[in-house]
């Protein structure tokens, strides 16, 4: 493989260094500082030799306060969910309005029967990736949605007035939504809440990952070629990719800090070559989280026998650098070399295995026909006159949440209990891709926070096979007290 992909050899020394893990007092002062600056005064991490980072508490909280709101350090939306939902691209909150919404939604879902034919269940982005029966169900919806027997058209025209604003539906100005702000570089598939968000992406990562024609149009095809392939393999991909930009972007913004500094001094030195005291700095967010290579650390999946778990393992790592070489073509540093090294692409996507969370947000279709099937005569009645053949166009389904993946900074701290006194748990104001972490019963001060990695209802056995994608065993008190 390293003959193939001779970074790997040729950064060896810069690779061993970022992935070092960093020193307790590093990882002190990161989170102290990513703490300070969030003003969250009341929790705080810290190491334990056996189990690492741990969220603790610093002070007391009550059965149901907010612990944590943690915004990502990167996330992406399914590629299938944006069928159904317009959200932005940088925080995720729903965007446009309930028109917009539904009328798209409508749309989509017209196009995706005509185009289903033939579609066979189990085509998801998943290929080399375990799918458990939800998403095997979810997949079998996403290949008949549109064909439901439950759903009834909208008559020609309807579809097209809720997309472009003219049908305004009653009540829906109760629920006004921020305007859809169109990606800066004109992809058609990036947009935003607002032009805050639409800077802080495109500053971020999304400077590097659009495919708008501003951009080179060699560099263009190749994204596209990479996004291709990560839609069709796995969108953790898209993730990495992003993890990647941002360090190659904020690697950019401290050296021409660094510049600035030493022409003040006198001592400038332009160099093309990797600084590698600056590129670890713009990694740091990065290092903090806990890696493994893909390849070893993903589960085998329960179709393959494990006489052949070496070839899969194999595949899994081919797959990576098929993808890794994609990506490379498109924005490909010399001074970021190190970090196109398979090894390096590897950790990154063992860490989003490991310590990703899933990215939902709900969606204000669903609070917006409870509140209509809420009112009371006559209001009601002439309300549904016109929502009720809409919602009956929608199917049983009305509202889908968005749906992704995301790296939270402090919520991958959080460890495991099966009887944990934490729980993540969107509230009602709680409408954007943040994760929000609630207490599940009273919390002292100086107590770890603990979430569940898995279904708590389950049986001991069951338990331990699911967390065993995780690389442990569980060892909390109920564990012990329901061990054989």
């Amino acid at each position: 493989m390293d003959s193939i992909c001779p970074i790997g050899l040729q950064c060896a020394t810069e690779i061993s260094a970022l992935l070092s893990p960093p020193s307790p007092l590093q990882v002190q002062k990161y989170y102290h500082d990513l703490l300070t600056a969030r003003g969250c005064s009341g929790i705080k991490v810290k190491q334990d030799g056996n189990f690492g980072k741990g969220l603790y508490a610093d002070m007391d909280f009550k059965e149901g306060e907010l612990v944590l709101k943690d915004p990502m350090l990167v996330g992406a939306q399914h590629p299938l969910n944006k069928i159904d939902c317009l959200v932005c691209s940088f925080c995720f909150c729903f965007i446009g309005s309930i028109e917009l919404q539904i009328g798209r939604r409508l749309y989509m879902q017209h196009l995706r029967a005509n185009e289903s034919h033939g579609c066979e269940v189990g085509s998801s982005s998943k290929h080399c990736h375990e799918m458990d029966s939800s998403d095997e169900e979810e997949s079998t919806q996403q290949c008949t949605s549109g064909s439901s027997k439950t759903k009834v058209p909208l008559p020609e025209g309807i579809v097209e007035s809720l997309m472009n604003g003219q049908l305004v539906l009653p009540f829906s100005e109760k629920f006004s939504l921020p305007p859809a702000v169109p990606c800066p570089g004109g992809c058609g598939e990036a947009y935003y809440c607002s032009m805050s968000c639409a800077e802080a992406d495109w500053g971020s990562s999304h400077s590097l990952l659009c495919t708008g024609e501003s951009s080179d149009s060699a560099r263009r095809e190749a994204l596209l070629k990479f996004i291709k392939h990560a839609n069709e393999t796995n969108d953790i991909f898209l993730l990495a990719a992003k993890a990647i930009s941002s360090t190659m972007l904020m690697y950019r913004k401290l050296k021409a800090v660094s510049l600035e500094e030493q022409m003040k001094h006198n001592t400038s030195c332009v160099s093309n070559h990797c600084n590698l005291s600056i590129l670890l700095e713009a990694w740091k967010p990065i290092s903090m989280g806990h890696k493994r290579r893909w390849w070893d650390c993903i589960a085998l999946p329960d179709d393959v026998d494990s006489s052949d778990e070496a070839s899969f393992r194999l595949q899994i790592k081919m797959l990576a650098f098929e993808s890794l070489q994609l990506l490379k073509t498109a924005i490909f540093d010399k001074e970021c070399e190190p970090l196109f090294s398979l090894e390096i692409y590897g950790n990154i996507i063992g860490m989003f295995e490991l310590n990703n969370l899933d990215l939902v947000v709900a969606s204000p279709v669903e609070d917006y026909f409870l509140y209509i099937d809420d009112l009371t005569y006559p209001n009601k009645e002439e309300a549904e006159k016109i929502t009720q053949p809409v919602l009956d166009a929608l199917g049983e389904e009305y509202s889908i949440y968005c749906e992704g993946t995301a790296f939270f900074p402090l919520q991958s701290c959080l460890n495991h209990s099966c009887c944990p006194n934490a729980k993540a748990f969107k509230r009602e104001e709680d409408k954007d891709g943040q994760a929000t972490i609630i207490a599940q019963r009273s919390i002292c001060k100086g107590e770890e926070i603990t979430i569940s990695y898995v279904d708590e209802d389950l049986t001991f056995e069951e338990r331990q096979a699911s967390l065993a994608d995780y690389g442990f065993r569980c060892r909390c008190s109920k564990c012990i007290e329901e061990e054989p």
